[in-house]
Formats: C-alpha cells, structure tokens, sequence
C-alpha cells in the first residue's frame, strides 16, 4: 500500500476524528487541518464532513475552498464524504443563494417528504442506517452496505459521474466518481467491513483512477 501523507479537510464540521481514526486503522497517519499549505503538501486529500450545506459553503468560500480546487485540477487522489461530497457541486436546495465548489455541474437536492417503500409504508427523513448500493465501479462492490445519515442527495447534470446508486423510496446517485475523484453520500467510517475495504482501495495505488 502507498498511503503517502493523508490529509483531512477540517471544516469544523462533524465527527472529524471518527474519521481520522478509520484512515488509521488502514495503516495511514492522517492530520487533520484547516491550514491550505499543509493540505497542498499531502498525497491523498480527504474531505469529510456532517451538518449544514451553508457552514460548509462558507468554510469553502477562501484559501481552503482555492486549495481544493488547486488540489482536484493536480490530479492527486481525492475522497469526498457526505458534505464533502454534496460541496463538489454547484447548489443545494438546503441552502439556497449559497455556492458549492463547483467542480461538477449539478446540485443537491432533499428527499421528498413522502418517500414510500415497495409496500407503500412512510420512511423516514432524514435517512439514517444502513442501506445497500449498486454499482459497477471497481472501487465499490456491488451490492455492499454502508451507513447513511442524510437528508440531501447529489443530482449531477452528468449522469456518467454517478458510480452507485441506492434505493431509498426510488433510486438516488450514493457516490460518484471521475478520473482522481472519488465521493460519496454514505459514510465509509461507519460502515465496517465495506468502509475499512473502500478506506484502502483509496489508499493503494491509484488503479481506480
């Protein structure tokens, strides 16, 4: 494994460490930072994160939202989480008037209010637990479950990007995927077995890219 140096994106925003943690028990040394020359010097790029689309507009908006995008257009691994995933677009129903990174054209959208299963039974908003993909990228094996807990999924204008789809009340883009970008809407740190697996697919060689 060629982990190199691992930098996570601290935007103030969620269990940070829970994630930090898991890149350590793939055989990492992550360092959490906010600072854009630290996160320029790394090899792998992780950014994750947990609240609200608007905190996260903001803490994008100057030198560590110029330093993502610098680090996306160098070509170096990149691994989005939950709002590190929603920041790479354009908007957010959640936040209206307020601009994510937009690396990918596209926004995100909230579920309905009345998503329904096969039998026609209310689910619930936000989606939280466990819920299984589809997929035929290489990084993510088909039919695995991961954790969620989310209240917005990413519609990219683009329908190419989309690496795996979940089904929750009717099918939504889980996690996407271009060249040496990677991100998704589940949290690969909650999600045990198939988190730890696609942890070190990010961490190898480079031959997802």
């Amino acid at each position: 494994m060629t982990t190199g140096r691992v930098a996570i994106v601290d935007l103030g925003l969620g269990n940070l460490h829970s994630v930090a943690k898991a890149f350590e028990r793939a055989g990492a040394k992550p360092e959490l930072s906010a600072d854009p020359d630290v996160l320029l010097r790394a090899d792998r790029l992780v950014m994750p994160g947990q609240g609200a689309f608007k905190e996260c507009s903001h803490a994008l908006a100057g030198e560590v939202g110029e330093a993502v995008r610098t680090w996306i257009g160098s070509g170096r691994p990149y691994l989005g989480i939950c709002l590190g995933m929603q920041a790479l677009f354009e908007s957010s129903e959640e936040a209206p008037g307020e601009s994510g990174l937009g690396i990918f054209r596209g926004t995100v959208k909230r579920f309905s209010t009345d998503l329904r299963d096969e039998d026609g039974v209310r689910l619930k908003v936000p989606h939280i637990g466990w819920n299984q993909i589809t997929s035929t990228h290489p990084v993510f094996e088909n039919a695995a479950w991961y954790y969620f807990v989310n209240s917005y999924y990413c519609v990219p204008d683009d329908e190419r990007l989309i690496a795996a789809t979940t089904n929750y009340g009717g099918r939504f883009c889980s996690a996407i995927a271009r060249d040496n970008v990677l991100a998704c809407q589940f949290h690969p740190e909650k999600s045990q077995h198939a988190g730890a697996r696609l942890i070190g697919h990010f961490l190898g060689d480079g031959s997802w890219n």
